[in-house]
């Protein structure tokens, strides 16, 4: 608690402090667009040929943010916004000297759009500059679609109700985008919202963006967003949602001749307490609609991860994030916990859920009863119901800190008892040196109940600078060997884990010998992990002092990558069992080589691959 306690301390002082950074950043209310009124509906056909689009509708342009910020380019994009009281609508005219080079893939839903031509759109609904929607098409119409949680990148488990529509031209593509307002939160007492757009041209990799189009801008940093204005008069409707279901089932015996019928109800319904507030409730809830989880072979270790992909608890999942870049190393609160045990399903016979704003208050509540069943398998397991409970709350001291805490109780297997508390504090900023990014955060967690003796307890900080020339960070996270999160996901208990990172980033001028080049990345990365007794179980660094990205994208990269492993238990995987390995110290050389289960090796590659970003990562361990 009081690491908690310090690293808030930290972070008031760095905020009462901060004046400084403000004085030469870019103005959140510099880029401003005002809505467009209607009477009616638009129809959705790709064309932005209906007069409502012409009359009296304010017009922005989009400029190069990649590779050369500012520079005119041979594809003017236009954007212009319209409302009525139930939708927003979206069209963009993005000309193209030779259409017929215009990049499409796919025309999946959430399907990967990396090399087509795209257009993006995000909004902070609720003026926090912090959490909002990704909406982002190709020229095809394929739809993506998240939540953003934080600067760097959205999470796209979520699905909204929306809809889009093309069509192209010798000038270029169009398109018309409408989004209903019942899909998303929005602070019903605000009329300006956060909003930025991009389009990408994927032949040219030149990405263009309206609000802080720099290089050292993301675009899911909703502080850099410009203002959507003129959004009075926004409705709901009656802010209720009622989904009926049923699941049916037929069994044949074929031999006996008998037939059997089996029919299970459900229900799901939302209703929005304010615009920016939604309950949530379920009865007999059936999973039936969703995806099937993506095939994994687990050569590791550790559990796998599986993303959540059950509308049910995906819908205001970004107001549970927790900590800072923690990712899938600590999640307190993991939903997919609930309603799956031993990777079998647990029927769930009611739930309810809270998630929303409030002022500066960020809720999220989640009550879940399971029924008792049993689990088939060599030997079958009873598994009682149970009450699952997790709670989320947060408070925006200002834009750039907030601070929050998260509580969890119960156990998926019924019989024991688990209580997980965690606290958690975040500051940021985009002003850093005027218009640098700088991150910095801090987390403390502790486990009660029926759960093994030793440390309970977990923290850990990280610091980020992740900007275009200069990525770099650093972390520190430590998990008791008895901190257990019962309705969490934390893979590797036990353990001290530090992690340094820094990227030189250099772009060549264009005008100079090296214009073939796009960008150098000279890359250095380093983690280490201890156990509780202090024991070295693994290091990886990895080093690539040449890594060469054209401008047709493709990179040419050496690097060098040693790494260690250490077993302090026998670990079974794929069917083999790996005995205990030891090694007293953590600079013996690497002449030592293999011995048993211990593995000290070290890699050395040349690589030439496409334009994806490679931040030297090791697997993440699931």
């Amino acid at each position: 608690m009081s690491r908690v306690l310090l690293v808030s301390l930290f972070l008031l002082c760095i905020e009462a402090v901060s004046g400084f950074a403000r004085q030469s950043g870019p103005s959140p209310g510099s880029h401003t667009l005002p809505a467009g009124r209607i009477n009616g509906s638009i129809k959705l056909d790709g064309k932005i040929d209906e007069p409502v689009w012409r009359d009296s509708v304010a017009i922005v342009e989009l400029a190069q943010q990649s590779a050369r910020p500012g520079q005119p380019t041979p594809y003017k994009t236009t954007v212009r916004v319209l409302a009525n009281s139930d939708s927003l609508y979206f069209g963009f005219e993005c000309a193209d000297p030779d259409p017929s080079k215009i990049a499409v893939h796919t025309k999946q839903r959430d399907g990967s759009v990396q090399g087509d031509d795209t257009i993006t759109i995000v909004l902070d609904t609720y003026g926090d500059r912090r959490t909002g929607y990704f909406f982002q098409i190709n020229a095809a119409g394929a739809r993506i679609d998240g939540l953003i949680s934080g600067p760097e990148e959205p999470k796209l488990d979520w699905d909204g109700i929306w809809d889009a529509r093309t069509s192209q031209s010798t000038e270029g593509w169009f398109a018309e985008i409408e989004i209903p307002l019942r899909t998303i939160s929005f602070a019903g007492a605000l009329d300006t919202w956060g909003v930025n757009f991009e389009r990408t041209i994927a032949r040219d990799r030149i990405v263009l963006r309206w609000a802080s189009p720099s290089l050292d801008s993301f675009l899911y940093d909703l502080s850099r967003a410009g203002s959507l204005t003129g959004l009075q008069g926004l409705k709901q409707g009656l802010g209720l949602d009622v989904s009926p279901g049923i699941a049916g089932r037929m069994t044949d015996l074929y031999q006996e001749g008998g037939r059997h019928w089996l029919g299970k109800p459900s229900i799901d319904v939302t209703y929005r307490v304010t615009p920016q507030m939604a309950a949530v409730f379920t009865a007999n809830t059936d999973f039936a609609e969703t995806e099937v989880d993506s095939r994994q072979l687990n050569i590791t270790r550790f559990p796998l991860f599986f993303p959540e992909r059950r509308a049910f608890f995906l819908e205001g999942a970004n107001q549970y994030e927790f900590g800072l870049g923690l990712d899938q190393l600590f999640i307190p609160f993991f939903s997919r916990r609930i309603g799956l045990y031993e990777e079998q399903l647990v029927p769930i016979d009611a739930g309810f859920k809270l998630n929303g704003r409030a002022g500066r208050w960020n809720v999220g509540m989640l009550d879940v009863q399971t029924r008792e069943t049993v689990l088939r398998g060599d030997g079958d397991l009873p598994v009682p119901g149970t009450n699952l409970f997790a709670g989320r709350v947060s408070y925006d001291v200002n834009s750039k800190l907030r601070v929050g805490t998260l509580v969890t109780n119960g156990d998926p297997d019924g019989i024991k008892s688990n209580t997980l508390t965690g606290f958690d504090a975040g500051w940021r900023t985009s002003e850093l040196m005027g218009n640098k990014n700088f991150l910095v955060g801090g987390w403390a967690a502790f486990s009660s109940g029926d759960i093994p003796a030793g440390d309970r307890r977990g923290w850990g900080f990280k610091v980020d600078y992740p900007n275009d020339l200069w990525d770099c960070f650093t972390s520190l996270n430590q998990f008791g060997e008895a901190l257990d999160p019962g309705l969490g996901f934390l893979p590797r208990r036990g353990t001290r884990r530090f992690d340094a990172s820094c990227e030189y980033k250099p772009r060549p001028s264009k005008n100079g010998p090296f214009r073939w080049i796009r960008q150098n990345f000279m890359e250095h990365r380093f983690y280490r992990v201890t156990n509780y007794r202090g024991e070295l179980e693994s290091w990886r660094f990895f080093w690539a002092p040449i890594n060469i990205q054209l401008e047709s994208g493709d990179r040419f990269e050496f690097n060098w990558v040693p790494y260690f492993e250490f077993l302090p238990e026998p670990a079974e995987i794929a069917g083999i069992t790996l005995p205990v390995g030891r090694r007293p110290g953590f600079f013996r050389t690497l002449a030592e080589g293999l011995r048993k289960s211990n593995r000290r090796q070290s890699q050395c590659s040349i690589r030439h691959r496409g334009s994806q970003k490679h931040r030297g990562d090791e697997p993440v361990a699931r």
